[in-house]
This record gives C-alpha cells, structure tokens and sequence, in this order.
C-alpha cells in the first residue's frame, strides 16, 4: 500500500502543474480578452484595422490567385468564423462571471495585465511574431 500512495503522489506532483495551467487557461483567455476590450464598436481604429486586414487578405487571394467566387466564400466563412468566436468569447465572460466575483475577475486582470507586461519586458515587445532585433541579422 505504501508503494501504491508513493506513485499516488508522484502522479499527482507530475500532473497537478499541469492540471492547474489547463484550468486556468480559460481564465487567462478571459483576462487577456478583456485587457483587449470588445472588438465592437471601438470606433474609427476598430474599423482601420478591420480595413487593413481586409485589404491583407485580399492581397493574399491575389497571390494564390483564388478566384472571385471563392473569395467571396471565404470571406463568408471568415466572417461566420468571426461572429462564432465572438459569441463563444461571450459565453465564456458569462461563464467566469458565474464562477468567479467582480474582485476576483479583477484581480485575475490585474495579475494577467502584470504577467503580460513581464513577459514583453523580458521577450520584447511584440512577442514571439512582433518587432524585435533578430538576434542573427548580423550573421546573414
């Protein structure tokens, strides 16, 4: 029995981390989403990146030369897409707004808003994909 708890615990200091990160996901999702705001009705730099990306994505098409009626398609499932996302992101608010207090939910936003901000201090500001030295552009 004592062999049985020993594996007991090791399996659950092995998994709990990581159980911990998977519950919470959602919740950091949540948090990141808010520190963003809604994407409706932000006004005119709402609509100037909504523009950008549209003329993006057209630059795309043209490229893979997709023709008319599948971009046409395609900016339809972009579009659903986007309105599927936006009420699962609803839905999702609802649901930590269920579980957790206003306090709490600020707190999580604080503690997101914090972790970001270090993360960008230490990895720079764009992030993985952003606007930062290429530590090789020297060796090219």
């Amino acid at each position: 029995m004592k062999t049985s708890n020993a594996r007991k615990i090791s399996f659950r200091q092995l998994f709990a981390p990581a159980l911990l990160a998977m519950a919470i996901m959602p919740l950091a999702f949540a948090a990141q989403a808010h520190s963003h705001g809604d994407h409706e009705g932000q006004g005119p730099d709402h609509e100037r990146m909504e523009e950008r990306m549209e003329e993006r994505r057209q630059e795309v098409y043209e490229r893979a030369d997709i023709s008319v009626e599948k971009q046409a398609e395609l900016n339809e499932a972009h579009a659903e897409h986007r309105e599927a996302m936006q009420a699962l992101r609803e839905e999702h608010h609802a649901r930590v707004a269920e579980i957790l207090t206003e306090e709490e939910q600020e707190a999580l936003r604080n503690a997101m808003q914090e972790a970001h901000e270090e993360y960008r201090a230490k990895h720079g500001k764009g992030g993985p994909h952003g606007n930062h030295k290429d530590e090789n552009a020297d060796s090219e």
